[in-house]
């Protein structure tokens, strides 16, 4: 039977069902009622495994609820860190970059990586060829910044991501466009540059838009923590059932 798997994020919860290793059908919700959203994909069908991987906290009513939709609920958390550390990977580490290892880890054996989520916030973390985890930064995401500009700076706009990037700004919206957009490209080729030898990843909702941009050699792989969250989930599948 197919195992449901749920990364709950700053903006919006992504789900998958999954078969083995392989992503199924994918869902995006955008709420509070999370709860109410997994248990509509549930309703049907009940998963024998769902793996969660959330930064909000799940509390004791809703870990009970979602208990009863499968045979085995896995949670990854800042609260529940054991199968992060069962994987090599540091407790601090948030969950979604932990299952993004998990599964450069799988995807790249043998070779280091650079991992880039570009979502609300940009993440960058670094893979040795062992596949032992080196660490990470964390930077304002792409939309995190142009919400920055226009709530701490008087009179400056709010602009959508543009399509076309000046070299330099000719007007104030195309100052901030090329500003946040040209930044987030020279702090990526950085560390790109930092390490050559590297495998580049990029994953999150902003991942394509910046491979366009980038004249690199890029892996987008827009499904990464899915991903991740399905190896847990075969792993458990092939250990119990």
């Amino acid at each position: 039977m197919a195992n449901l798997v749920i990364d709950i994020g700053n903006t919006a919860l992504k789900a998958a069902w999954t078969e083995g290793t392989v992503l199924g059908k994918t869902f995006r919700y955008q709420g509070e009622r999370t709860v109410d959203f997994i248990l509509s994909l549930t309703s049907k069908v009940k998963p024998d495994i769902i793996v969660i991987s959330t930064v909000r906290d799940i509390s004791a009513r809703d870990m009970d609820i979602l208990e009863k939709e499968c045979s085995l609920l896995l949670v990854l958390s800042g609260k529940h860190t054991d199968i992060i550390t069962g994987h090599g990977l540091p407790a601090w580490i948030t969950p979604d970059r932990a299952a993004s290892m998990i599964a450069a880890r799988y995807l790249f054996k043998g070779h280091p990586c650079t991992v880039f989520d570009m979502g609300t916030t940009m993440t960058i973390d670094f893979l040795d060829s062992t596949g032992k985890y080196i660490g990470g930064n964390i930077s304002p995401g792409c939309r995190t910044r142009f919400k920055s500009v226009n709530r701490y700076s008087k009179g400056l706009p709010l602009i959508d991501t543009p399509d076309v990037i000046d070299m330099e700004g000719t007007s104030i919206p195309s100052s901030i466009g090329a500003g946040v957009i040209r930044g987030i490209m020279f702090e990526v080729k950085g560390y790109i540059c930092q390490y050559p030898e590297n495998i580049v990843v990029f994953t999150g909702g902003d991942a394509i838009y910046f491979a366009k941009r980038m004249k690199n050699s890029i892996f987008v792989v827009c499904n990464l923590v899915l991903m991740g969250l399905a190896l847990i989930a075969d792993e458990y599948d092939r250990k119990i059932f």
